[in-house]
């Protein structure tokens, strides 16, 4: 058996909740490891998700923008797509992040071992490491950060190059003709948003009587409405009921409420309908770890899961599956391993959908609230009012506020218009502060500016709204 060494923190998993967790950790003087079976750090996130997509999305932005440009008297040629200089383009921007990382990890004294890590027991792991050798280490405190992984859909699953999961619509290997987005949902929507710019003829399918279930649907009605207008179809209540690789196409068939008759054929098919935790081949059997029947690791407020010394943060350890909270677990979960008073107590995590207009909210949707049979009031304020909002041409977008009856706090908040993923923290921000409507109303917002939005939404909820005028 080959001899084990010892490393105080291993870190499984190199996406943000596992280097903001070993970074963190080395800040605090802990001598910490992080393995990963990535070529480089950054997790999903950066080299198939996050960073990759919104390379895309401001390339979809900008042909957008010049297209709308001709209304205000501004008429460009109509783009020439240099596929292989946008991919080069994408590629440099995960690099540059990439090589950061790894100048971080390494000024940071943080050990990165290439390799796919399990659970030998409750205090070692064996590393795989490419080639076939193994090491093992004993630690003291592991964290478990592996994220997640596109759902499967069995029905779905055809042998076909065809049809793509979100890693292969970002590697953008071709602009198709036409294209189908199986899934509703913002990761379905923002590859909708990137084809549909580039000139693919995109039709998106959904189960549900919407999309975007968990938004509000006043939010989602504005991005539905700009959707109908980009793309060939929108289908709700909707599903796949056949799928075949026909050699020109892919042949679908629909059923639903609302489903079109006959079948339909499309150059490509892109499979979008979830995520699920990486927990398996990790070896928990040969630790204390539970698992839920999700497949998420069962984890208490430190993250600390139910055998002491192994926490998980991220995606393995329940939803929102977003790297912003992935993060914020793993820098949690250090202060914990280096014996500060820490827990995880987030009031509102944003959630950002960076289509066009983009969708971000935080804290309580309006739903929601009702649902938990809260006494809530709802202020909004259209950007229609706002002279900035209108001067650039984002006048359908809309603030939106759900307050506390009694104590008048904001529990909760949405955006829908450009730049919604950037004023949203102002909210969330006024959520863990405790702020009331009052306070973001006497908050002085420069003029004009979108942010102002914010500031008048508050008005609205007492009826001081200069720009909306509330009948006696």
């Amino acid at each position: 058996m080959e001899r084990a060494r010892t490393v105080p923190v291993v870190v499984i998993g190199g996406g943000p909740g596992g280097y903001g967790a070993a970074f963190a950790a080395a800040d605090l003087g802990l001598k910490v490891a992080l393995v990963t079976d990535e070529p480089s750090l950054g997790g999903v996130c950066l080299n198939r998700g996050c960073i990759p997509s919104k390379a895309l999305l401001h390339v979809a932005k900008v042909i957008r923008e010049a297209e709308r440009a001709a209304a205000w008297g501004v008429v460009f040629t109509r783009p020439v797509i240099d596929l292989e200089r946008l991919r080069a383009h994408k590629d440099r921007v995960v690099a540059k992040m990439t090589e950061g990382l790894a100048f971080l990890a390494k000024e940071r004294g943080v050990e990165v071992i290439g390799g796919k890590a399990r659970f030998a027991g409750n205090r070692e792991l064996v590393v795989e490491r490419p080639g076939g050798a193994r090491e093992h280490l004993q630690f003291e405190h592991a964290v478990i950060a592996t994220g997640s992984r596109p759902v499967s859909v069995p029905a779905l699953s055809i042998d076909s190059p065809r049809v793509m999961d979100s890693t292969d619509a970002l590697a953008l290997r071709e602009i198709p003709r036409s294209l189908l987005v199986v899934g509703g949902g913002y990761i379905g929507l923002e590859i909708a948003t990137i084809y549909a710019a580039l000139g693919t003829e995109v039709s998106v399918v959904e189960m549900q009587d919407r999309l975007l279930v968990g938004f509000d649907r006043d939010l989602v009605r504005v991005l539905a409405g700009r959707l109908k207008r980009e793309v060939r179809d929108v289908m709700v209540k909707t599903r796949v009921a056949a799928i075949e690789d026909v050699g020109e196409g892919v042949r679908v068939r629909f059923e639903g409420d609302e489903a079109p008759q006959g079948e339909q054929v499309f150059d490509r098919v892109l499979i979008a309908v979830g995520r699920v935790p990486n927990t398996s081949g990790l070896g928990l059997e040969r630790t204390g770890v539970r698992v839920d029947a999700k497949g998420f690791i069962e984890v208490d407020e430190q993250r600390r899961t139910t055998d002491p010394a192994i926490f998980a943060v991220g995606d393995v350890a329940g939803p929102p599956m977003l790297a912003h909270k992935a993060a914020h677990e793993g820098r949690m979960v250090a202060e914990v391993i280096a014996g500060r008073r820490a827990a995880f107590d987030a009031r509102a995590i944003p959630a950002v959908v960076y289509t066009d207009p983009e969708i971000a909210a935080c804290g309580l949707s309006e739903e929601q609230a009702k649902a938990e049979g809260k006494a809530v009031k709802v202020a909004r304020f259209p950007w229609a009012a706002s002279g900035r909002a209108v001067a650039s041409g984002s006048g359908e977008g809309l603030t939106k506020l759900v307050i506390d009856a009694e104590s008048e706090h904001v529990l909760g908040a949405g955006i829908v218009g450009s730049g919604a993923s950037e004023l949203i923290a102002e909210l969330a921000l006024a959520i863990e502060m405790g702020a009331t409507a009052q306070d973001l109303m006497l908050t002085i917002h420069p003029h004009p500016t979108l942010s102002e939005s914010v500031m008048e939404a508050a008005a609205t909820y007492y009826g001081f709204a200069t720009h909306v005028y509330r009948r006696p």
